[in-house]
């Protein structure tokens, strides 16, 4: 099984599309269907298997265990959103692009605003 069609059978499973897992892995959406012929490097690979919650050896075909030393992906992630938009240390993307602090204190603000609305409609 090459790479792709491991990738196609993992997104699958997961109800991604192979598109969907490039943009999220921050690509075009036809750059996983290019390593077909192409290699990728391995920071690309690793940004395929984070997307995708599985190890970069069973993507490559290295292992028969899909995690290593991962949390349970049947589980939702929580992540605290007040606290990732103040951490500056913290990527977020968006449409494949990095979100500046000012974006990310735009977003809290407007969370911040909605909160209120919700409390003094009460």
């Amino acid at each position: 099984m090459t790479l792709l069609d491991r990738i196609k059978e993992i997104s699958k499973k997961r109800g991604l599309s192979v598109k969907e897992v490039s943009k999220r892995a921050g690509f075009g959406e036809r750059t996983i269907y290019r390593w077909d012929t192409n290699n990728p490097s391995t920071e690309k690979i690793k940004a395929v298997a984070d997307v995708l919650g599985v190890s970069v050896d069973y993507l490559l075909g290295n292992a028969d265990e899909m995690h290593t030393k991962q949390a349970d992906t049947s589980k939702p992630i929580e992540v605290n959103l007040d606290e990732a938009l103040q951490d500056k240390g913290m990527v977020m993307k968006f449409n494949g692009k990095d979100l500046s602090d000012t974006a990310k204190r735009g977003i809290l603000n407007i969370l911040e605003m909605l909160e209120e609305d919700k409390h003094d409609s009460k």
